[in-house]
């Protein structure tokens, strides 16, 4: 808060001027004759009488209030100062500096998503720029019931509109989070012309306007990258492996380690697909023993078969006469080989 010197404001000036403060009015105390205003960088000046401006002082310096500031005001220009009592006035000490605000989305706006009716929640952060814009309309607006105007009461007025024009533009330019970051400078120069048009309305001006990021909320942001990191890894088992892998390459254990359990494993697999071989040869083995051989039929087994002689049947399949090696059935004739 600005501190005044003197009981009867022999000096008028803002002595301690804070960063965070846009304006302080200087008032309920009577400038008696000699008082001096003081202007320093930085600040502007604006002389009230009776809640209407007299006159917008911008040179810093320090003036004679009898004969430098009284003389040039409009409706005080026949004012007499009074040997015991003075002229009860106001003066609102303004910082012209461009202030710089950090804001943040309140609540989650809404991205229209397929599938979800009421859309995909994100939030937003960044920083704008502002400063007095139009003296007047500060005056209208926010002096006549404010003693000071501090940046938390700037961030609050923003912020009770952010979320409005976010949406406006988001659902314009944005239609999932890559869009929207590719566009964040086309979303931030929508926003700072309509946030400029509603802070003039209380003579601020809106100077810049930077969105930073967006992002999820953090179980929105938890349950994407789950989706996510499962959608990648395609065979669990793999993916356990190499888990694994990390783990004992990143135990302390070493490299070395690591190798070792690779090697492990790729034996364990080698070994496995000998015995799956193995197992394949019994059962075709089992197959073939398990045919039925029917009579006069020739068995042959592998390639040794190729090589045999034909063998004469014991008895005749025609008549069931026994054989004794001949070519025919001495009962019926039936040819035999």
């Amino acid at each position: 808060m600005g501190l005044f010197k003197g009981q009867f404001a022999d000096v008028v000036e803002w002595e301690e001027q804070r960063d965070d403060v846009l304006f302080y009015k200087w008032c309920n105390k009577e400038i008696k004759k000699g008082s001096r205003l003081v202007i320093r960088a930085g600040q502007d000046a604006v002389f009230l009488y009776n809640g209407r401006k007299e006159g917008i002082f911008t040179e810093e310096g320090s003036y004679d209030m009898e004969s430098e500031i009284i003389p040039f005001l409009s409706s005080l220009k026949g004012f007499k100062f009074g040997f015991n009592s003075g002229l009860r006035a106001e003066v609102l000490f303004i910082n012209t500096k461009e202030f710089t605000v950090r804001w943040g989305t309140k609540n989650p706006v809404l991205i229209p998503t397929e599938g979800l009716v009421g859309g995909l929640p994100i939030r937003a952060r960044g920083t704008f720029n502002c400063k007095a814009g139009d003296y007047l309309m500060m005056i209208e607006k926010i002096a006549g019931i404010k003693q000071q105007f501090t940046i938390d009461d700037i961030k609050e007025r923003v912020l009770s509109v952010l979320d409005q024009l976010l949406m406006k533009w988001i659902s314009r330019e944005g239609k999932n989070m890559f869009n929207l970051q590719a566009n964040a400078y086309e979303i931030s120069k929508g926003i700072q012309e309509d946030l400029d048009m509603e802070m003039v309305k209380i003579g601020l001006s809106i100077t810049g306007f930077q969105v930073e990021s967006f992002n999820y909320p953090e179980e929105i942001q938890g349950m994407i990258e789950k989706v996510a990191s499962q959608s990648m890894v395609g065979d669990m088992a793999r993916y356990q492996q190499m888990t694994v892998l990390d783990a004992m390459a990143n135990s302390g254990q070493g490299a070395g380690v690591a190798s070792d359990m690779a090697g492990m494993q790729m034996g364990m697999m080698m070994g496995q697909q000998m015995v799956n071989n193995m197992t394949d040869a019994m059962n075709r083995q089992s197959i073939v023993q398990s045919v039925p051989v029917q009579p006069g039929a020739v068995v042959s087994s592998g390639s040794a078969g190729q090589n045999s002689q034909p063998q004469m049947p014991n008895f005749c399949p025609n008549c069931g006469q026994k054989t004794t090696g001949a070519n025919f059935c001495p009962n019926c004739g039936q040819k035999l080989v």
